[in-house]
C-alpha cells in the first residue's frame, strides 16, 4: 500500500512533507483570517487559533520526532568517535606518511571552522526567527573561563557523563577509550570489533529514526508557518546561500594556498581531475560512497601514486570533514542568534575545538553530520530540546546543503592526497600535466580479471 511512498528517496519525502507542512500552515492560518474577518476576530487571533489548532492535533508528532533525535545524540557520538579513533590503528596509516596526513587534516579542518564562524558572523542566518517552546538559558555574568572549560570537559566519571549526556566530556572519553585500544593491541582487538559493530548498529538505528522524519517535519513546519508566517524561511534560505558561501571562499582560499603557493602546481589541472569525485558526491552526499571515485581520480588523473592515495584517502574518508566542521560554525551561530545567546572568545575557541574533534565522528553518510550539531551547540549551553528544534527546522533543507559540504570533503581528501604525494616524492607529474596516460600496475589488471 505504501510501496510508493518508501520508494522516493527520504530526502525527497522530507522536501515533500515540508511543502505539505507550508502548506497546511499557511493554509489554515488564512483560512482562519479570512473566517475570522467576517465575524470579527482580529488577524492576530486567528493565527493564534491556528498555531493552537497544529500545535494540538499535529505537535505531538513533532514532539515524537525531536525525542527521537535527542534520544540518538549520546550513543551516535560515542561509538562512532571510539570507532573511529580505533580505525586510525591500521599500521598502513601510521609512520610518516600517517602523521603527515592527519596532521594536514585536522589542520584544514580547523580553518574550516573558522571560516564558517566568520561567514555565520557576517551574514548572521537565524536573525528573526523565535521558537516559543524553549528559550535560552541566560548565560552567567561570571561565565566560566575557557580554561575553566577545557577542565570541564574531562568527565570525573564517565558513566556519569553518559547518563546526563554531558556531550564534551562523552567526546574526551571516547577519544581516550578508542586510543587505548590502539596502543593494547590485539588483545583488545574484540572491543575495537564492538564499537565498530555498535557503530554501524547505530547507523541502521539513525536510518530507522529518519523513516519517521517527514511525519515530524510536516508537524513542525506547519506549525511554524502557521505561528510565524513565512518569514521565517527567509533565514533558511540565508542559511543556505551562507553556507555555500562559505564553502566556496574556503575552497578558493586553502586550495590555492596549498596547490597553487606550497605545491607549485596549477590549480586548473586539480579541478580537472577530481571533477568526477566531485560530482559523484554531489549527487550521492556520501563520502563513502564516493571513495572508489575519488581513489580513480587521484590515482589516474593527478598521478597520486596508488599506495599514498591507499592509505590517505580511506583516512580522509573517516576524519577529514572540512565541509562539516564549516558548517558547524554556521550552525553554532545561527541557533545563537536564534535563541538569543550571547557568544564570547572562549566560547568560539571551544566551538572550533569540539567542531575539530567531533568532525572525526561525523559518518560518512548523508546528513550524519547534522545529529553531531549537539556537540558544538553545547558549548554554549543550547539545551537538548533547543537542539533538536534546530535540527527539526532545518532538515528539511539539509540535504541541499550536506550536498556542498561533502563536496568539498571529498575534494579536500585529495588535496591531502596530492600534498604528501608531492612532498614524498610519490607524485607523477607528468600525468597530473597531461603529458602521459596512467597506465595501471600488473596487480591492478590481475584484480581486474579476476572481478570480470
Amino acid at each position: 500500500m505504501f510501496r510508493w511512498w518508501f520508494s522516493i528517496p527520504l530526502w525527497g519525502r522530507v522536501m515533500l512533507a515540508l511543502v505539505l507542512g507550508v502548506i497546511t500552515g499557511y493554509g489554515l492560518q488564512h483560512a482562519l483570517i479570512y473566517w475570522g474577518l467576517h465575524i470579527g476576530i482580529a488577524p492576530g487571533e486567528a493565527k493564534s487559533v491556528a498555531a493552537h489548532w497544529i500545535k494540538t492535533y499535529l505537535g505531538p508528532f513533532g514532539d515524537i520526532f525531536m525525542r527521537l533525535l535527542r534520544m540518538l545524540i549520546v550513543p551516535l557520538i560515542f561509538t562512532t568517535l571510539v570507532a573511529g579513533v580505533v580505525a586510525l590503528g591500521d599500521p598502513k596509516k601510521l609512520g610518516t606518511v600517517g602523521l603527515k596526513t592527519i596532521g594536514l587534516y585536522l589542520l584544514m579542518t580547523v580553518c574550516a571552522n573558522i571560516v564558517g564562524l566568520i561567514f555565520g558572523n557576517i551574514f548572521q542566518p537565524g536573525q528573526g526567527i523565535s521558537f516559543d517552546a524553549t528559550e535560552a538559558a541566560p548565560l552567567a555574568s561570571d561565565a566560566p573561563s575557557l580554561r575553566e572549560r577545557l577542565l570541564e570537559v574531562i568527565p570525573q566519571n564517565p558513566v556519569v557523563a553518559l547518563v546526563e549526556g554531558d556531550v564534551l566530556a562523552i567526546i574526551f572519553f571516547a577519544v581516550i577509550f578508542g586510543i587505548g585500544i590502539i596502543l593494547a593491541g590485539p588483545s583488545a582487538k574484540l572491543a575495537g570489533d564492538v564499537f565498530t559493530a555498535a557503530s554501524e548498529a547505530m547507523l541502521k538505528v539513525t536510518q530507522i529514526v529518519m523513516e519517521f522524519a517527514p511525519i515530524g517535519v510536516f508537524a513542525l513546519i506547519a506549525y511554524t508557518v502557521a505561528s510565524q508566517g513565512l518569514e521565517a524561511f527567509k533565514s533558511i534560505l540565508l542559511l543556505v546561500a551562507c553556507v555555500y558561501l562559505a564553502l566556496i571562499t574556503y575552497m578558493i582560499i586553502v586550495y590555492f594556498a596549498i596547490i597553487k603557493l606550497w605545491l607549485r602546481l596549477p590549480l586548473g589541472r586539480f579541478f580537472k581531475g577530481v571533477a568526477d569525485a566531485a560530482a559523484v558526491g554531489y549527487s550521492t552526499a556520501s563520502s563513502n560512497a564516493t571513495l572508489p571515485v575519488t581513489i580513480a581520480c587521484t590515482t589516474q588523473k593527478l598521478g597520486v601514486n596508488r599506495s599514498i592515495a591507499g592509505s590517505t584517502l580511506p583516512l580522509g574518508a573517516t576524519i577529514n570533514m572540512d565541509g562539516t566542521a564549516l558548517y558547524l560554525g554556521i550552525l553554532a551561530v545561527f541557533t545563537a542568534r536564534i535563541f538569543g545567546y550571547e557568544l564570547t572568545l572562549s566560547h568560539y575557541a571551544m566551538i572550533v575545538v569540539t567542531a575539530t574533534i567531533s568532525a572525526i565522528g561525523a559518518a560518512g553518510i548523508p546528513s550524519a553530520s547534522l545529529f553531531l550539531a549537539a556537540v558544538v551547540l553545547q558549548t554554549f549551553g543550547a539545551t537538548p530540546a533547543q537542539v533538536a528544534l534546530i535540527v527539526g527546522f532545518i532538515l528539511p533543507v539539509d540535504r541541499i546543503m550536506d550536498m556542498a559540504r561533502t563536496t568539498i570533503n571529498v575534494i579536500s581528501d585529495s588535496v591531502v592526497a596530492l600534498a604528501v604525494a608531492k612532498t614524498e616524492g610519490e607524485l607523477d607529474e607528468d600525468i597530473y600535466y597531461g603529458r602521459k596516460s596512467y597506465e595501471p600496475s600488473p596487480d591492478e589488471l590481475d584484480d581486474f580479471y579476476r572481478q570480470n
